[in-house]
């Protein structure tokens, strides 16, 4: 159980290593995926205790890909 849980978290690490200096589609991708997470461990009963909490992570993912979506759109450079 731990080990798995140690492999997603080194995943959404390195997709969000990429996104810094890769394509900021990237940290889209890996917000909108550490979401999908949260709903799964939500849904599940995966973590008995603070039950609120993976609903309140899974929106701020979910709200801050959506705000890079449209600064992405809007041209916005995210590399200087």
């Amino acid at each position: 159980m731990i080990a798995a849980e140690a492999a997603v978290a080194a995943v959404f690490v390195i997709v969000a290593a990429a996104g810094v200096s890769g394509p900021a589609w990237l940290l889209v991708a890996g917000l909108t995926g550490h979401g999908f997470k949260d709903l799964w461990q939500h849904r599940s009963h995966y973590v008995a205790t603070t039950r609120w909490w993976r609903p309140f992570r899974l929106v701020v993912d979910w709200v801050v890909a959506a705000i890079l979506v449209v600064l992405i759109a809007a041209g916005v450079d995210f590399h200087h």
